[in-house]
């Protein structure tokens, strides 16, 4: 049994239960396993960034409506304990950092004025907040879990790594039974870009993998060379780095995946593991000659 919490009575935040935790952990370890075969090596990062840092991302420009900031108590006055269950306006100092609500910020923050190779893969998980004009529970919290496997480097490189793992995604879902629609969606790094947003146009940059017509679960994101020049990423060539990366919503999955095992997550649990090793054996025979990429869009 899980608990869920929020402000005012909304159940916008999820305190995982015994079986609820061991199955996030599992998906967790399987999704990050996939990123690790694929050479990726795994890094750490912090549940908030300076507000500067995310700023260079167009974080407050793009999406302030889901936007948490962060700022200490103002101590100086009678103002700094809570009424009603809330701080006044007053009682917090200046907020200088920011509560990201992707998870791959952390991998260009990380690679930020340095020199990548041509195929660098990263993975990492991260706590992401976002304030929603309404929760839903799992499906739709405040803060969740987000795993993302994040390629840095030429453009082929994060080409390929995206329509691998589209495939991955495909392959896994169908053995666990779960049906997932593929399906085109805006990326908003580049609302504010026109020569990317024209792109965006001609070719969707961003997938996502729903489940039921209307829960995104993973997706696969193209940002072409934005979060390069934001953060000042090069390749040997001296060229700015190409990104993509690949995301999924933890507490999403369990959603999903209580609903389709009628809350017996045991079973679950079980059919995780047996999805993850049909796959990594479907994954590691050869595809015949002249076979494109699975997922490739």
């Amino acid at each position: 049994m899980n608990r869920l919490t929020g402000s005012d009575g909304a159940p916008a935040l999820a305190i995982l239960g015994p079986e609820a935790t061991r199955l996030v952990k599992e998906l967790d370890r399987v999704f990050a396993g996939w990123g690790l075969a694929a050479g990726a090596e795994e890094i750490s990062a912090p549940p908030l960034f300076p507000v500067p840092d995310l700023e260079k991302f167009d974080v407050y420009t793009n999406f302030p409506h889901l936007a948490w900031v962060a700022g200490s108590l103002d101590v100086t006055g009678d103002q700094f304990k809570p009424v009603e269950g809330r701080f006044g306006s007053g009682a917090v100092s200046e907020a200088r950092y920011g509560l990201p609500h992707a998870t791959c910020y952390g991998a260009y923050l990380f690679h930020e004025g340095g020199q990548v190779a041509d195929d660098t893969l990263v993975t990492l998980v991260n706590r992401c907040f976002r304030n929603e004009d309404h929760y839903g529970g799992l499906r739709r919290l405040a803060s969740f879990q987000m795993r993302e496997i994040v390629a840095l480097g030429s453009f082929p490189h994060t080409q390929e790594v995206l329509a691998r793992f589209t495939g991955r995604i495909q392959a896994f879902a169908a053995a666990l039974g779960i049906e997932l629609a593929k399906v085109p969606a805006g990326d908003p790094f580049f609302r504010n870009d026109g020569g990317r947003a024209l792109m965006q146009k001609l070719s969707p940059v961003k997938y996502e993998f729903q489940y039921g017509g209307d829960l995104a679960i993973a997706s696969v994101n193209t940002h072409r060379n934005f979060f390069g020049e934001r953060c000042g990423i090069r390749l040997a060539s001296g060229e700015h780095a190409y990104t993509a990366c690949v995301a999924f919503g933890l507490e999403r999955w369990l959603a999903v995946l209580t609903e389709h095992f009628d809350a017996d997550l045991d079973a679950a649990l079980a059919a995780v593991r047996k999805a993850e090793k049909v796959t990594a054996e479907a994954a590691e025979v050869p595809a015949a000659p002249g076979t494109a990429a699975v997922g490739a869009s």
